[in-house]
């Protein structure tokens, strides 16, 4: 027999709180243990009392897969007995056991966002978050309507129902304690672009229609964004502070007129008249 729950456990107890019958049981319980047939039966834990007639003995499970379980040996003995009794014994999970999570029913897995194209999502049996058409809604708005015209849906949103999407909306991504929220100039309940829902959530609930911020989200009043209608930018925003550049322009730089060079005079020295003076300086 195996369960789940992790359980704790005295490894020390002591012992004179346990009838000795009952203290003294630890080989019994062994026994019984190998007389079942699983195997990987390991070292002894320690014993603790259950009540007056009853103790348990719990041994280390030398078992593939069940790390840090252990097996637990129910031994009782009457008042007048002189020698215990196998009880019960059951494979339990220790306090370091590695177990598997809590079991949850299909319909309380699902996750926002689950839902894909295709798939069928019916509410619940008996959903808090609706009642029947007929039945007041709680909301002055859309009673008076369905009662004055007889019409209405199947069925509509209950009080918790609306009170409950508007704690999700109000501590959403779009909600007034958000980071875009606390940075806006403005809040949406100011902005042309913010669109109120019907009914009663009317007073606190609308949605965007700004293309460029939570287009079709729904945001609280009291949310914000850096587009809202009325921003503005700040003064001087664009203007340059000097004459533009214009690339294509070709800069004319009148230069200062120059001297003209001076004229170097070109003395030729015949060939004969060379030889005639280097003759003369020879002769001298």
């Amino acid at each position: 027999m195996r369960q789940n729950e992790p359980v704790s456990f005295a490894s020390f107890p002591e012992l004179d709180q346990i009838r000795p019958v009952l203290a003294e049981a630890a080989e019994l319980a062994r026994r019984a243990l190998i007389d079942l047939g699983e195997g990987g039966v390991g070292d002894y834990l320690g014993v603790t009392a259950e009540d007056d007639n009853a103790a348990t003995h719990r041994f280390i499970a030398d078992l593939p897969g069940y790390r840090g379980w252990q097996w637990a040996v129910v031994v009782a003995a009457p008042a007048d007995a002189d020698s215990a009794t196998i009880s019960e014994l059951v494979l339990l999970p220790g306090p370091d056991a590695l177990v598997p999570p809590t079991w949850l029913p299909w319909d309380e897995r699902i996750r926002p966002g689950d839902l894909g194209p295709g798939d069928r999502l019916p509410p619940r049996a008996h959903d808090p978050r609706l009642v029947p058409g007929y039945v007041a809604t709680g909301d002055p708005q859309v009673d008076d309507v369905a009662y004055e015209l007889g019409l209405g849906r199947p069925q509509v949103p209950s009080r918790e129902g609306r009170l409950d999407a508007a704690e999700r909306w109000h501590d959403g991504e779009f909600g007034p304690n958000s980071e875009m929220a606390k940075a806006a100039p403005s809040t949406c309940g100011l902005c042309g672009f913010y669109l109120p829902l019907a009914g009663s959530l009317s007073a606190a609930f609308g949605v965007c229609g700004n293309e460029y911020a939570a287009d079709g989200h729904v945001v609280h009043v009291q949310y914000g964004c850096g587009a809202h209608s009325d921003t503005e930018l700040p003064t001087g925003a664009g203007s340059p502070a000097y004459d533009p550049f214009d690339d294509a322009a070709l800069d004319v730089t009148a230069q200062a007129p120059t001297a003209p060079a001076p004229e170097v005079e070109n003395t030729f020295v015949p060939d004969h008249a060379s030889e005639t003076l280097q003759d003369a300086q020879s002769d001298s």
